[in-house]
């Protein structure tokens, strides 16, 4: 809820910069420029509230939590273990390469830019 003041006359919005501070990883950054180009509205009322800065951090937790999920189903339901990794390091790599891509893909999909 905004809160008003009186100045001169004129109800100006009282706006308050949020104290703190919170460093945005990858997630929490794209998720911004999205909001921020394709949901102007959704941007400007989170701004205007206060609420951007949390919002961020909360898709930023998120989103990696959701990450490391599917990339250990999928490693899982295809049989990828610690043995594969010492016995063919660059087959292992190449496995967790592609479920970490396909994870983000679907991350994105269903978090940054709903």
């Amino acid at each position: 809820m905004l809160n008003y003041k009186t100045v001169n006359g004129y109800q100006i919005p009282d706006l308050k910069i949020p104290d703190e501070q919170v460093t945005l990883g990858r997630y929490g950054r794209m998720r911004k420029a999205y909001l921020k180009e394709y949901r102007k509205m959704t941007f400007n009322s989170l701004l205007l509230m206060g609420e951007l800065t949390a919002h961020l951090a909360e898709i930023e937790q998120t989103a990696q939590k959701m990450v490391e999920q599917i990339v250990t189903q999928l490693a899982q339901a295809e049989g990828v273990t610690e043995t594969m990794k010492e016995n063919d390091p660059q087959r292992w790599t190449g496995l967790m390469n592609n479920f970490k891509h396909t994870a983000e893909e679907q991350m994105l999909n269903d978090l940054i830019y709903s």
